[in-house]
């Protein structure tokens, strides 16, 4: 059976909507994988590897900085990837919202409060600079982009454009709903399943 890692958004968790969505659609089909991430990104993207050495999966799906940390992790661990309006200019996101903030699905380990700072957004900044260094020409069309029409968030298809060839548009907003996952993300991640 595949394995598929699904990367959450940053005021998301692992039961979000998108990640629920995603394990119903596959039952039986693919084990989904849907872990809390760290909210610090370098504690982030080190779990995630660590993850991906001990689960082994076949794709990554994120959603928002899901997706930031997939571009990043994929061309290294050699899985391809699908980015879901992928957010790279968190800095950017994380400077309007300064202060104290509550997840907005369930964590496993019961804290649903955190906090953006500087410090927060300064981490975010040193891994921005360096997100597209591992691009490479082998992951050119097994990194794919699905982007929501009507996202107001994450406007990042032009720069997702200058390193990978596919994308893809779908009639939603930033964070998919249940039905939007089913309808859009399902299909493409089986189809870069058999892709590869």
């Amino acid at each position: 059976m595949k394995k598929i890692l699904f990367l959450h958004g940053f005021y998301a968790s692992g039961r979000c909507v998108p990640a629920v969505a995603l394990k119903e659609a596959f039952k039986g089909g693919a084990d989904i994988i849907t872990p809390d991430l760290p909210m610090h990104p370098k504690e982030a993207v080190s779990f995630i590897r660590g993850l991906i050495d001990s689960e082994k999966p076949d794709l990554l799906i994120g959603n928002s900085c899901g997706s930031f940390y997939a571009q990043m992790v994929a061309p290294v661990v050699g899985v391809p990837a699908l980015l879901g309006n992928p957010h790279f200019q968190m800095t950017e996101f994380l400077k309007q919202r300064i202060g104290e903030h509550q997840y907005k699905s369930p964590r496993k380990d019961g804290k649903q409060k955190f906090v953006i700072d500087e410090t927060l957004i300064e981490e975010f900044a040193e891994l921005e600079a360096i997100q597209f260094n591992n691009c490479n020409p082998d992951f050119k069309d097994r990194i794919w982009g699905l982007f929501g029409e009507k996202d107001t968030l994450a406007h990042f298809e032009p720069t997702f454009l200058k390193h990978y060839n596919k994308s893809f548009h779908f009639p939603g907003g930033h964070t998919p709903t249940a039905d939007e996952v089913c309808n859009w993300y399902v299909p493409l991640a089986r189809n870069l399943l058999e892709s590869i």
